[in-house]
């Protein structure tokens, strides 16, 4: 498994076309097919599930069998919103999106 792993700098993704542009960086030869994206990184609309921002997002890395790492604290997120904590429990019992906090984390689930 390799892994394409963004800055915390640079633009936020927003939208379904800003997660397709980072699947489509990783559709080279021998490219990664896990990519880990800082919480810096994801609009705010992300963490309100309401607004469809995150369904769509994840949506596209799942069609293109791309795994999804979110690395950072979404602790405040989780305590705003129980829909939000319940759904980033949900998903880590899974593989293909997870939530890891901290660099020992991440570096467990790789």
């Amino acid at each position: 498994m390799t892994t394409l792993r963004l800055d915390a700098d640079g633009p936020l993704i927003r939208t379904e076309a800003d997660a397709m542009d980072l699947i489509a960086a990783s559709f080279v030869p021998d490219g990664p097919d896990t990519i880990v994206v800082p919480v810096e990184r994801l609009d705010p609309d992300f963490f309100r599930l309401a607004s469809g921002v995150a369904g769509e997002v994840v949506q596209k890395f799942i069609t293109y069998r791309r795994r999804l790492i979110i690395l950072g604290d979404v602790t405040e997120h989780a305590e705003r919103s129980a829909p939000f904590r319940d759904w980033v429990r949900e998903v880590n019992r899974g593989h293909d999106l997870r939530f890891v906090a901290t660099e020992e984390e991440l570096a467990t689930v790789l």
